[in-house]
């Protein structure tokens, strides 16, 4: 049985698409763009991990080496990370699956990996 649903908070970082590329993510969930939404383009690391905890926000990054340190610290926020060769349509498709198929803490205060197949 599938949990029950549960509309995420989600702040994509810098280098990521614009929210509008992942249609399916950006209709079931609140979703935030660090730069195109929030205007905080050039942003430290540790400052927007700040304000995923403020917000209550699950960050999706292709930055895992820097964040995967950061997800840990705080139950108020996590962080997937993503592989920089999924397109918008992999990456919509597949963030979709694994929001859907676990429950609402699964990501809090926790690292969670999103990379293509090898």
């Amino acid at each position: 049985m599938s949990p029950k649903f549960h509309r995420y908070k989600l702040l994509l970082d810098e280098g990521l698409y614009p929210r509008k590329s992942l249609p399916r993510i950006n209709n079931r969930h609140d979703v935030k763009h660090i730069k195109h939404d929030l205007r905080l383009g050039g942003v430290k690391d540790k400052d927007i991990y700040d304000i995923a905890i403020k917000q209550k926000r699950i960050i999706i990054t292709y930055n895992t080496r820097d964040f995967r340190k950061l997800a840990k610290q705080n139950n108020r926020s996590g962080v997937i990370g993503v592989s920089q060769g999924l397109t918008p349509d992999k990456i919509d498709t597949r963030l979709n699956s694994i929001l859907s198929n676990n429950s609402e803490k699964t990501f809090y205060g926790e690292y969670t990996s999103l990379f293509k197949n090898k």
